[in-house]
């Protein structure tokens, strides 16, 4: 028995080689990789090539524009990945029991999400956590987590990257509202269909901001193309111009559902249900979750849930 634990012992491989080619891969350059784990182009080359000797196979490509994969290199770092994220939960839970939240808890957020949210909820984070610190970038644009030296970021809608680590904090749902000043002239509206006819404020950050699909309780769906004669993309502005009856919007609940109870705007087709998007937390695949992240989340999950109930 002795033996055969030694030799396994003699084949264990330096697993801290896979954050160092996982790196690789995601910035597509040594450079960066090297800029991402705050060590020189050498080490995460030596550390790479040592890898590929271990392993006994090519996994990536190298020439002076840039590095690529070979088809061993993809599937690795998909094992690598996998390995990653269970190494990320296992620290994870470990740091939950044994430490408190303390140091600079840096984050991005898009702006409406942010200003309505998370600005707030940062308050009620410092007041339970004094020890924490708070950098909040607002932006609608997805900054990269690693480059940006960011510890998480919230995301809206629909998540396509999959290297990501993604934690769902909750949903909203999209709304069709107009101004409470004027609601006598959407009594006619009782169909999607009706829509074609009554000025509409596009949001230009949107791929398809004239295309809305409509749903009925029954289940019935309806595909409605909208006019539009104004395009603004900021979801706060188009809200200040649906107060001054420029038109119909379609706004995300988190940002107008105050108003809709004060009746400055009220929801029009309400029994017509627009596709609902995700609230996300996102962290690298590569990078430990300290505690002052997983406080922070655990937070905004909560607070979700109660505005939704709400």
């Amino acid at each position: 028995m002795p033996r055969a634990n030694n030799r396994r012992m003699t084949k264990t491989h330096n697993l801290n080689r896979l954050a160092y080619f996982a790196a690789v891969v995601e910035t597509g350059s040594f450079t960066k990789a090297a800029d991402r784990l705050g060590v020189t182009k050498a080490v995460v080359s030596s550390q790479v090539t040592q890898l590929e000797q271990e392993l006994k196979a090519t996994l990536l490509v190298r020439n002076t524009r840039k590095v690529s994969t070979t088809e061993a290199g993809r599937l690795f770092y998909a094992r690598c990945t996998s390995i990653l994220n269970q190494a990320e939960e296992a620290f994870s839970e470990l740091s939950q029991l044994s430490e408190k939240p303390v140091g600079t808890l840096r984050m991005t957020a898009p702006h409406d999400y942010g200003t309505a949210v998370i600005a707030p909820l940062v308050a009620v984070f410092r007041r339970q956590y004094p020890d924490c610190q708070v950098e909040l970038y607002l932006g609608d644009d997805h900054s990269d987590l690693m480059a940006g030296d960011l510890d998480l970021a919230i995301r809206i809608g629909w998540l396509r990257d999959s290297t990501l680590l993604a934690r769902k904090m909750g949903g909203f749902r999209q709304v069709l509202v107009g101004t409470g000043a004027n609601s006598g002239q959407f009594d006619h509206i009782r169909h999607p269909d009706d829509l074609v006819a009554v000025p509409f404020i596009a949001n230009k950050a949107l791929s398809d901001p004239l295309h809305w699909q409509f749903q009925s309780a029954a289940g019935d769906t309806v595909s409605a193309r909208l006019q539009s004669n104004l395009s603004i993309d900021s979801a706060p502005a188009i809200m200040a111009a649906v107060k001054e009856g420029a038109g119909l919007a379609v706004l995300p609940d988190y940002l107008v559902q105050d108003h809709v109870a004060s009746g400055l705007l009220i929801r029009v087709l309400p029994e017509w249900q627009l596709p609902e998007g995700g609230i996300f937390a996102v962290l690298p695949a590569s990078k430990f979750r300290a505690a002052k992240v997983s406080a922070f989340a655990e937070m905004l999950r909560h607070a979700e849930k109660a505005r939704r109930r709400g």
